[in-house]
């Protein structure tokens, strides 16, 4: 799924405004959401959802432009914006998180250059390695 990157910011593929898509999307492409989409899963290269679009499902992206509503968790392999008027419920892993003013989140948010890390562990060995170096010097 993540091997073609679209830079074209045009959607090859619409959920339009009024419309309902229930089921299990995976697109190489780009997906605008105006509309509602409920599913197991949600994969695509690029997903937009605008400010009347609702997703109720986990997303798999490469980024991830949010005006809507998610409930679900996004995982993002390069960044995820979210605008003022996205709201969101669910945990959000990616590299590069973009939150605008007046965005409403309640959830985990894991920033890693690999979102499948465990940075807790991580940072914590960051720690406690410092503070070794130090208790040495």
């Amino acid at each position: 799924m993540f091997s073609k990157r679209n830079d074209n910011t045009e959607s090859n593929s619409i959920i339009g405004e009024g419309s309902y898509f229930k089921g299990e999307f995976t697109l190489n492409g780009t997906l605008r959401i105006d509309g509602c989409y409920e599913g197991d899963k949600l994969e695509v290269d690029n997903v937009f959802v605008g400010p009347t679009g609702k997703v109720k499902s986990n997303i798999k992206t490469i980024s991830a432009v949010i005006e809507g509503i998610i409930i679900g968790n996004i995982e993002a392999k390069n960044r995820v914006m979210l605008m003022p008027t996205s709201r969101v419920l669910g945990e959000i892993r990616t590299p590069e998180l973009i939150i605008q003013n007046g965005v409403i989140l309640e959830g985990l948010c894991i920033v890693a250059q690999d979102p499948l890390t465990n940075p807790k562990e991580t940072i914590l060995g960051l720690y406690n390695n410092n503070i070794d170096n130090q208790n040495n010097n």
